[in-house]
């Protein structure tokens, strides 16, 4: 895997696998029920406000939107996200979204913009996206990225997205179950898998398919620290310590919150480098200056 940004590893603080870029405009009735949900993390929408606060703070970041039709957010496109990353080559790292439910479509877009060197990586939403993991209609999707041996972020575990509204907002939890991965890292050992969020309400299938497969990682992005189980604690501390990564969800929470609170919970020290910055550097294929 090529170094997919111009970051100087041994500079920066930390790596964020996981900030959502948005379109900066009026927020939808999806993005006002989210906000009620996680609370105002005060975090800015504006694209320069991003590079800024990422910039500030010595943290790298992973960006992508999400292709999704459901909660009638604006889109953002592939291209902005690359877009941005470009411009900010020295902390952000973009990744496409595609819809698996787009077909052939989808898959002739990430082969473009995976030969133009646009994009390292692949987000994918299923309970927005409205797909299991393990349906067929997306392994197409899947062999371009396990060709290129470059990760897929799958969202796992209750959605903030939909939360409050009424039917959920049309989002359908059980896509965010995320047993039906395990089936997709058995098929495509290539390709690595990183599960988005602490799992709950599955968070023991997590634990147990990361610590079986080996190219699959887990984020805590999404929630506060101070929510996290012990069993996930006491995995991230042992048997998991080089498989799990920071990821915040920024907007819906920023770094500041999130590191706060990762400062309180009972990580061991000589784990808390390999959260906060050593996976993420090993698997996204970053290289230190000396190397």
């Amino acid at each position: 895997m090529s170094n997919p940004a111009f970051i100087d590893v041994d500079s920066i603080a930390a790596i964020d696998v996981h900030v959502h870029m948005e379109h900066g405009g009026e927020a939808s009735p999806a993005e006002q029920a989210a906000k009620k949900y996680f609370g105002d993390s005060g975090a800015h929408l504006d694209r320069s406000a991003l590079a800024d606060y990422y910039r500030s703070r010595k943290i790298a970041c992973v960006v992508f939107t999400v292709d999704e039709t459901l909660t009638g957010r604006p889109v953002v496109s592939n291209e902005s996200v690359a877009e941005f990353a470009a411009g900010n080559s020295d902390i952000a790292i973009a990744f496409a979204s595609i819809n698996p439910n787009r077909g052939k479509q989808g898959v002739e877009e990430a082969r473009r913009l995976l030969a133009a060197g646009k994009i390292h990586g692949l987000k994918l939403h299923p309970p927005i996206q409205q797909f299991s993991p393990n349906d067929r209609i997306a392994y197409p999707l899947y062999e371009v990225f396990a060709e290129a041996h470059l990760p897929v972020i799958f969202h796992t575990g209750h959605s903030g997205i939909g939360s409050g509204m009424p039917g959920g907002g049309g989002v359908r939890l059980k896509y965010g179950n995320p047993m039906p991965i395990d089936d997709v890292a058995v098929d495509f050992p290539e390709m690595p898998i990183i599960m988005a969020h602490p799992s709950f309400p599955w968070q023991d299938e997590a634990i147990s398919i990361c610590l079986h497969k080996p190219q699959v990682y887990i984020d805590l992005s999404g929630w506060s620290p101070k929510y996290f189980s012990p069993n996930l604690i006491q995995y991230a501390n042992t048997l998991l310590k080089h498989k799990v990564l920071f990821g915040s969800d920024y907007p819906m929470i920023a770094p500041d919150r999130w590191l706060a609170d990762f400062e309180r919970i009972a990580i061991r020290d000589d784990v808390r480098p390999l959260i906060l910055k050593e996976n993420a550097v090993r698997l996204l294929g970053l290289r230190k200056a000396n190397e």
